[in-house]
């Protein structure tokens, strides 16, 4: 199968189909994705050591997460892989281990490797990530740097919506459990949950930083019931796990005496018992997003830093760990 083929097939001309998987930014988008379809139906594969050799290209990207055993991240990964197989990328993704040091070692060990990098949830300061960022492509994903491209779940709206559904059952002190030092997502929460609170007349205690897994939620479940809120929203899933079993261990039933919200929407929460209310983020579409930017950087003349901000919505699922407090106020 050859790239006359696919022209053939899909009706345009020869090099119409070469900038469909080399320079994609100058194809429109209904002509590109009818161009990609023909030639996966085809079974087209361009010649990667010619282009390579042509464009000094190496048609693969680094996908580097914090903790790859976070069930929010391989849904992520997945699409990401896909939609970059498609574009005729490859996708080689690193784990940090929520570790700057590492944060920054993989990137400069990528660099030699790849056209481009997607960080993820990066615990990396600004200042880095921008000087970073000025030597490779780079796209962001739930981080915000200026000169830098990023894909941004509006994790804010969804904590003002974890806020707003907790006071509307009733419950007037909330506790909000936050995430590592360093996280955007974390701090994007703690601001417009305390937004909320305020617009709702609750009140709203922010314990912080920590641990953003089960073990995390765990140790902090004392220091939750101390301050004596009835509702608690937890920095995602695996934490609002840990809550629970921590709130368990003493006793403390969910969501008889406690309701708990985690955010991620992730399988884990899904199944755990009692089944948890999470604010749903959109994995997928964040890394298809990301793929999608990160290509039209690397494939603009000069491959210097892009400044799109693409935000994806956020939802919240109820489900059976919220309910009105059992001991109302008053």
């Amino acid at each position: 199968m050859t790239i006359r083929d696919v022209a053939q097939a899909a009706g345009v001309h020869v090099s119409t189909v070469s900038r469909a998987f080399s320079a994609s930014h100058l194809v429109k988008r209904e002509t590109r994705e009818r161009v990609l379809a023909i030639a996966a139906d085809l079974g087209y594969r361009p010649n990667e050591t010619a282009r390579a050799l042509t464009t000094g290209r190496t048609r693969n990207l680094g996908l580097i997460v914090s903790d790859i055993a976070n069930p929010f991240y391989p849904p992520l990964i997945k699409a990401a892989q896909a939609y970059a197989r498609v574009r005729g990328y490859q996708v080689f993704v690193a784990d940090t281990d929520e570790d700057v040091a590492v944060e920054e070692e993989l990137i400069r060990t990528l660099a030699r490797q790849v056209d481009g990098v997607i960080l993820v949830s990066p615990r990396l300061a600004n200042d880095v990530i921008g000087r970073l960022g000025g030597e490779l492509p780079f796209v962001l994903v739930n981080r915000s740097v200026a000169g830098l491209s990023a894909v941004l779940m509006d994790v804010a709206h969804g904590a003002a919506l974890a806020v707003e559904h907790l006071a509307g059952l009733g419950h007037e002190h909330l506790a909000l459990v936050g995430g590592p030092r360093g996280s955007w997502t974390s701090a994007q929460m703690r601001r417009a949950a305390g937004r909320a609170a305020a617009d709702q007349g609750v009140r709203l205690d922010v314990l912080a930083p920590n641990p953003p897994t089960e073990h995390g939620g765990i140790v902090a479940a004392p220091a939750v019931l101390e301050t004596g809120a009835t509702g608690v929203i937890a920095y995602n899933d695996l934490v609002a796990i840990g809550l629970i079993e921590g709130f368990d261990d003493r006793g403390v039933r969910i969501p008889r005496d406690l309701s708990v919200i985690g955010v991620d929407d992730t399988v884990a929460g899904r199944l755990n018992r009692p089944r948890l209310t999470t604010v749903a983020m959109p994995t997928a579409a964040a890394g298809r997003t990301a793929v999608d930017l990160l290509i039209q950087t690397v494939e603009t003349s000069g491959g210097g830093p892009a400044t799109a901000q693409t935000v994806l919505a956020t939802s919240l699922v109820v489900r059976d760990s919220t309910a009105t407090p059992a001991h109302p106020a008053g």
